[in-house]
């Protein structure tokens, strides 16, 4: 299935957002406020993609992300590889959807792209034995875009500012279910040039291996996200750009680009 969520173009004050399936160019509402305990799609309803308005595909309640997860990436920063995940915050304020604009903060001189597979969590996880299955604790997988204040991350030497900033975790277009982490490949291209190409087998901690260690830390709720890490490639944006983040049985996460 490929769940998304859109803004419905029936008359309502506000508008109101659904959660539906996307099938070819329809979207078909789902009756459930959201689609973490059961899905029953509403045909009846269904609506033509061009009518209706995707969003982020899910409102998490936070966002748990990685560094450093691919070795490419870790040399061309010019750092070490983790001996363990290496994870950090982006705020649930930062989560734009597709089409959405990214917005380059006056405050930094450089702000890069870093396309990602992103896990969306389907049920409660809370310190994962090592007998428990981690993927069965998944609704399914997401495109995303960790942009990031370069500039700012090496001033300040940690990551709260440089990644938090509004529009800076953009997702979508889709959650995909029943799909396998363990071999996508993901591309990322600015104004249609590929930027980076990999494919997640070479993850250095594999998405089952996050997922365990995250619910040793914390408790992950339905809708939160793990961003797993970016490959190699990263560079920066600039006002008038249009990045893409395309990842195999997901589909692509577009948006442009502008200078505040």
């Amino acid at each position: 299935m490929y769940i998304c969520r859109f803004l419905d173009p029936l008359p309502a004050n506000p508008p109101r957002a659904r959660y539906g399936l996307l099938r070819g160019e329809c979207v078909i509402p789902i009756k459930e406020e959201h689609p973490f305990d059961s899905i029953t799609p509403d045909a009846s309803a269904a609506l033509p993609l061009e009518r209706v308005r995707l969003l982020a595909p899910c409102e998490p309640s936070k966002i748990v992300a990685l560094g450093r997860n691919y070795r490419e990436h870790a040399a061309e920063l010019g750092h070490e590889v983790p001996v363990e995940p290496l994870i950090f915050f982006k705020p649930p304020s930062a989560v734009i959807g597709p089409q959405e604009t990214i917005r380059l903060p006056a405050m930094s001189t450089r702000v890069d792209y870093e396309g990602e597979l992103v896990v969306v969590m389907g049920r409660r996880a809370y310190r994962l034995r090592e007998e428990d299955d981690p993927l069965a604790y998944v609704l399914g997988y997401t495109c995303g875009n960790d942009v990031t204040a370069r500039d700012l991350q090496q001033r300040d030497g940690q990551f709260a500012r440089a990644k938090g900033f509004d529009t800076f975790a953009p997702i979508g277009p889709v959650i995909a279910t029943a799909l396998d982490p363990a071999d996508l490949g993901i591309e990322t291209r600015v104004n249609g040039h590929v930027r980076q190409r990999a494919r997640t087998r070479a993850l250095i901690f594999p998405v089952p291996a996050l997922i365990r260690f995250i619910s040793q830390v914390m408790t992950l709720l339905p809708g939160d996200l793990i961003f797993t890490g970016t490959p190699a490639g990263v560079g920066p944006l600039a006002d008038g750009d249009v990045v893409e983040v395309e990842i195999e049985g997901i589909g692509t996460l577009r948006n442009p680009v502008r200078a505040e």
